[in-house]
């Protein structure tokens, strides 16, 4: 009997393991990735190893001696490119004036002879300044909150004490909250649109109903870049929105509708609609017909008895609707970039510049680790939610 049991354990795990090496691989490991880099700090180890072997022993104060100013002149010679970069980004973000003083420590690097006394305050002054040197000897701990602090537009004094950065330095806050505002109210427009619109398919039957989720369908179908690149022809002034709406005598002259938040919040719902409406249909769609019937019999008329009734039943829909919608708005990209201007851009944009462009990659996975912590705080309340019912509305 024991053999047959860990015969039947093997080939449960044997028909698991793609499962799990998929989601190991292709979740799980990103994630990981993502968080390790946010919080990693071996720039300094890295760039600077001779340096941050020596500096503990530095008082904090003085201008250090001559074993930490020449092992820091031998890092600036040995050290390659991209390590002494990674380390100068770190430093230079600490303190501002380390690119041009590191540039200047670099030339007369090259130019030591590797055993000559070294004073580094005649390369430059500033390395007089115990803040460039603290900041090399702060900088040597394995893990830091500087990224998470500075994503949310926070930092570090030289008491260690966490405040706001000073106005004008990062712009993190306002687009984060920019974001959710924006996945915000597409979420809204979804729900007014989505619920409606799966009332009436689920109350038609037949080609009619088949028609209405084709509908609904075709845009899944469609590539994202394709839908997005269709609303910039539409939405602008010579646009077949526009003419339509002077056609109809709605306005004298075209109206901004591209490169603005209208636009972008018009062509996301477009978008995301579908993941409102399938949600929601699923639900209604099990509710039984009579309900309403018995409703108007007991004397209820047609919007009591849509509030008292069929809206409960139907929030489990909405509420899952709502979930998809949101976490995929907040992570939107191509559309805000496409038809949104230079105010409209979401924290999609910011990861894509610090991770494309700049190479902060400490930087990008921050802000990831905050779309994961709401996208993770939306799903346990959703499923709390879940477990509790479907809320009832108000008399």
């Amino acid at each position: 009997m024991s053999r047959v049991s860990l015969k039947d354990r093997l080939r449960a795990v044997a028909l698991i393991a793609p499962l799990a090496i998929f989601l190991a691989v292709f979740f799980i490991w990103p994630l990981w990735t993502m968080i390790d880099v946010a919080v990693r700090n071996d720039a300094i180890s890295g760039g600077l190893p001779e340096t941050a072997a020596v500096i503990g022993s530095w008082d904090g104060e003085s201008v250090p001696d001559q074993e930490i100013q020449q092992a820091l002149m031998r890092d600036f010679r040995d050290a390659s490119s991209a390590d002494l970069g990674a380390a100068i980004r770190t430093l230079n973000s600490q303190v501002s004036g380390f690119r041009t003083l590191a540039s200047r420590t670099t030339k007369a690097a090259s130019e030591w002879n590797g055993t000559d006394p070294v004073d580094l305050t005649a390369v430059d002054p500033r390395w007089g300044d115990p803040r460039f040197w603290a900041a090399i000897q702060k900088s040597l701990a394995p893990y830091t909150d500087r990224n998470l602090l500075a994503s949310l537009d926070l930092t570090r004094n030289e008491q260690g004490e966490v405040v706001s950065m000073p106005a004008g330095a990062s712009a993190n806050t306002l687009i984060i909250t920019r974001t959710f505002t924006i996945a915000g109210t597409v979420t809204l427009l979804c729900a007014l649109i989505g619920l409606p619109y799966a009332m009436l398919a689920a109350s038609v039957t037949g080609w009619k109903r088949n028609a209405l989720l084709i509908a609904v369908l075709i845009p899944l179908w469609t590539s994202l870049l394709v839908r997005t690149a269709a609303w910039v022809i539409l939405l602008q002034n010579e646009g077949m929105i526009n003419k339509l709406m002077m056609w109809l005598g709605l306005i004298d002259a075209p109206i901004p509708l591209i490169f603005n938040r209208t636009g972008v919040i018009i062509a996301m719902t477009h978008v995301l609609l579908p993941f409102m409406v399938l949600p929601i249909y699923s639900v209604i769609s099990t509710i039984p017909p009579n309900l309403m019937s018995a409703a108007a019999s007991m004397g209820a008329p047609p919007l009591r008895a849509f509030w008292r009734v069929l809206l409960p039943l139907s929030m489990p829909g909405v509420l899952a609707g709502s979930l998809l919608v949101f976490m995929v708005a907040i992570g939107y990209y191509i559309t805000p970039a496409l038809v949104g201007g230079s105010n409209d851009q979401m924290i999609s944009s910011i990861i894509a510049f610090y991770a494309l462009q700049t190479a902060n990659w400490g930087m990008a996975g921050a802000l990831g680790i905050i779309l994961l912590v709401v996208t993770t705080v939306l799903y346990l309340i959703y499923g709390r939610l879940s477990r509790s019912g479907a809320p009832a509305t108000g008399v």
